[in-house]
């Protein structure tokens, strides 16, 4: 990849050649970092993490880019490209919400080499995709020597930048539940700019009506307004049992706005943020109440 001596590529072409790749350079004291997409290794480097390593690239594993849709369950790999989920009809009726927060990042261009996968594991606050997939209850599959785990999305994430993988682990996939009868999701963020910009705030809702248009399982994610994206249960609570109508909406608003511990900075206020999330939700919300009605 580069002149520069401490730097490496190698690109493996199953799991168990990436794992056993990244166990020989961490166990020779080098740095071994994953690549999904890398549509922000480069911005990184030159910014402020300039430090040797290997980069390992996970594109050429089939697992990685493998997209499923079955009877019950969606498996999306972690290096499939944004561009590639965004055209698909499946999951364009299955999960509009995430490929909503999927076709925020970036240009069309840099859509054609970023990935959910990279999204989450680059784990930045104000992730597009992260606030969306824990509205979906999505599953990380996780690979590693010991035959792998998996671990909720809401738990992968564990501060500014910092995921759950262990050393010698990398992100395979994530697993969705395919939405049942009167079952849909929708995912907003606010931005300073009309395009390619870094979320202000952002929210995702999933939730499940019944045959009489009650709510009886709902989702929320927020995202941009603390220093992960949160799952927030108060504020599905406050849509079960309700028609989501606006009282449960604003309640849903205030839960997220309760649940929100953002910072200042020269895109929005902490008290700006704690307003515009709980907009956000009721929008969402009511979004995916309709999508839900088939509205």
């Amino acid at each position: 990849m580069s002149a520069q001596a401490g730097f490496a590529y190698v690109a493996p072409n199953s799991v168990d050649a990436a794992l056993a790749a990244i166990k020989k350079v961490q166990s020779s004291g080098g740095r071994a970092q994953v690549m999904a997409g890398g549509t922000d290794l480069i911005v990184q480097m030159r910014a402020s993490d300039k430090a040797p390593r290997t980069l390992v690239d996970l594109k050429g594993i089939a697992e990685t880019r493998r997209l499923e849709v079955g009877s019950t369950e969606t498996f999306i790999g972690a290096t499939i490209p944004s561009a590639v989920l965004n055209e698909d009809p499946r999951l364009i009726k299955l999960f509009p919400g995430l490929l909503e927060a999927a076709d925020l990042i970036g240009s069309t261009q840099i859509q054609g080499r970023a990935s959910i996968g990279g999204n989450l594991c680059n784990a930045s606050p104000a992730g597009d995709t992260i606030p969306a997939l824990i509205a979906l209850g999505a599953i990380c599959v996780i690979a590693n020597a010991t035959g792998g785990r998996e671990l909720p999305v809401e738990d992968f994430v564990i501060g500014v930048q910092k995921n759950a993988l262990q050393p010698g682990e990398f992100l395979l996939g994530i697993k969705l539940k395919n939405p049942v009868a009167r079952t849909s999701d929708a995912y907003l963020r606010f931005i300073p700019r009309t395009e390619m910009d870094i979320a202000v705030a952002g929210c995702g809702v999933a939730l499940t009506l019944d045959a009489q248009g009650i709510c009886t399982a709902a989702r929320v994610g927020i995202g941009a307004v603390a220093p992960k994206a949160l799952l927030v249960s108060a504020a599905a609570k406050a849509l079960i049992g309700t028609r989501v109508d606006d009282a449960a909406l604003n309640a849903a608003g205030a839960a997220c706005t309760a649940a929100s511990s953002p910072i200042s900075d020269r895109r929005g206020t902490v008290d700006y943020r704690r307003k515009v999330i709980a907009v956000l939700c009721r929008r969402a919300g009511a979004i995916a109440r309709d999508r839900a009605l088939g509205v």
